[in-house]
């Protein structure tokens, strides 16, 4: 389970038959916080790849945007593959199960009529 922001728009893509699927990134935040020897520790964000399927990806490429606050349940889905120079790199993705829009309607309608800078 994830609570986060959406840090860029929502890639969107049909594959075999029609079937959408959406890719996006997640920012989770975990809140700074002082010891009790007066160290302060700072916020520390996290970047998670979610990856949407059938309904949920064409709700996704329809109502959400850069900056909306999501709530997503799925699972971990580690995977790899070999670079141009022969190496193996390795990635995590969430794929989710769920989805939950946090962010309120009023405000996401507003950063949708917000022109976007060129």
């Amino acid at each position: 389970m994830l609570i986060g922001n959406v840090g860029r728009e929502p890639e969107i893509r049909y594959v075999d038959q029609g079937q959408a699927v959406a890719r996006l990134t997640l920012a989770t935040t975990e809140r700074g916080y002082t010891l009790q020897n007066g160290t302060q520790v700072p916020d520390r964000t996290e970047w998670h790849n979610v990856i949407l399927w059938r309904k949920l990806a064409e709700i996704v490429e329809r109502y959400v945007h850069k900056g909306d606050k999501l709530y997503i349940e799925g699972r971990i889905h580690y995977a790899s593959y070999d670079d141009k120079q022969g190496r193996r790199q390795y990635y995590t993705e969430i794929w989710a199960d769920n989805m939950e829009m946090l962010t309120p309607k009023a405000q996401q309608t507003a950063a949708q009529d917000t022109p976007s800078n060129p």
